[in-house]
């Protein structure tokens, strides 16, 4: 079977080489002039299993007003906010207070992320990819009491999931991340043990490879037109390529894992994909003391800012920010991730010397991606990530390979069913 692939970032190199695995033809389309150069370039690097969550939350709500007025606050909000914007926050705030959303939401997405890390494990097993990998495990920190408190009944669930982590004291944190020297404040700790860490870009530049290996066709700086289908089917889809020739390929069957770009591409085939492009920052530095850089991965409750051992690099992440589709980077979002690097694990790495990023995560308005089965017989969705799309990629792609060749999935579907926005 000849399999599309619409979208080159990790979600579709990971639906790539599921598929190719299984047997079939596949070839992916991509606009730009590499495997993962969007949303996957310069995220934060973890690969946090065992910390999914919804988006769309009554307890996030409730802490986004005083967000918004901090200067140093993870949420920002270009005003005034557009259509897109409000629509977004309206679909949200239905969400956050649906009774028993948030909770059955949550447990759906921590199952894909075990599903997910045995996936990535079992790819790293068979294949050597150099992506700066590793799963040394994640430190939640915590800033405050009540935090600790919140960990606390975060551990609960946890148990019940079968999750490992600990509840760490302030003198455990500093055994298990010894380079953090700072003066921020600090209670404790929540420690997922086996979550990982990693370049999603290298990664997804290296499984890319791997795949062409495997005779997958990549067809960068393409750009998708329209799918042209009928009424069961999808049969085709029209190209552009970046030189202006235009071209027909035919598919048996297509996936769309085009992230923020998926929603212009379904809405033809009668599909509402309410997908918002949730911007990010993130600075990576060389480091210049190894001894005094984090191990792995540690979330700083105080800025809002992760901080991840890449290598001989520090990848730093902070900020969730409604502006659609606003490149721009604000010196004011990097002194604020500066800042949280400073006060955890200060002299680690010249910070003056950071490459600088900014990219849109492409989040629903209830936080689960978008992964089944369109309004096609062969059309397939593998969309919509969220801050989770490098964490929870290898399990989604294995769900879709087993869709598509009609297996009995290994977890049920239903909470991330693409119609789930028109009920």
């Amino acid at each position: 079977m000849h399999v599309v692939v619409i979208g080159a970032g990790v979600v579709g190199v990971t639906t790539a080489w599921a598929l190719q695995k299984r047997g079939h033809q596949v070839t992916v389309i991509e606009r730009q002039s590499g495997a993962g150069q969007e949303t996957s370039r310069g995220n934060a690097g973890q690969r946090s299993y065992g910390v999914v969550y919804p988006w769309a939350s009554s307890a996030m709500v409730r802490k986004a007003l005083p967000w918004l007025l901090e200067k140093d606050g993870p949420l920002k909000m270009r005003l005034p906010p557009s259509l897109d914007t409000l629509r977004f926050l309206l679909a949200t705030l239905r969400y956050a207070y649906a009774p028993g959303t948030f909770g059955l939401n949550k447990r759906t997405m921590l199952r894909l992320g075990i599903q997910s890390q045995r996936c990535f494990k079992e790819l790293e097993n068979e294949l050597t990819l150099d992506f700066d990998g590793d799963h040394a495990g994640l430190l939640h920190l915590a800033s405050t009491p009540a935090t600790l408190a919140e960990y606390r009944d975060t551990a609960v669930l946890l148990n019940e999931m079968g999750i490992e982590h600990q509840l760490l004291s302030p003198e455990e944190v500093r055994e298990v991340e010894p380079g953090m020297q700072g003066n921020g404040p600090l209670y404790g700790a929540l420690r997922y043990s086996t979550d990982g860490t990693g370049d999603c870009h290298l990664f997804s530049r290296a499984l890319a490879k791997a795949c062409a290996d495997q005779g997958v066709e990549f067809r960068y700086n393409t750009s998708v037109r329209h799918l042209l289908a009928d009424y069961r089917r999808v049969h085709a889809i029209e190209l552009d390529s970046a030189d202006g020739e235009q071209e027909t390929l035919a598919a048996d069957a297509v996936v769309l894992s085009a992230g923020c770009w998926s929603p212009e591409l379904a809405k033809p085939l009668g599909m509402r994909l309410p997908i918002y492009p949730v911007k990010g920052y993130s600075l990576t530095a060389p480091l210049v003391d190894p001894s005094r850089a984090p191990v792995s991965t540690v979330h700083d409750d105080n800025f809002k800012v992760v901080s991840t051992r890449l290598g001989d690099r520090l990848r730093a992440t902070g900020f969730v920010e409604l502006a659609d589709f606003d490149r721009s980077i604000p010196e004011s979002r990097l002194a604020t991730i500066r800042k949280s690097v400073a006060s955890r694990f200060p002299g680690a790495a010249n910070l003056s010397a950071a490459t600088t990023w900014t990219g849109f995560r492409p989040m629903t308005p209830d936080g689960p991606p978008i992964v089944g089965k369109g309004t096609r017989d062969n059309l397939f969705l593998n969309t919509g990530h969220g801050t989770f799309g490098w964490t929870l990629s290898a399990g989604s792609a294995e769900l879709i390979a087993q869709l598509i060749d009609g297996e009995q999935l290994s977890m049920d579907l239903d909470g991330f069913r693409p119609g789930r926005f028109s009920e």
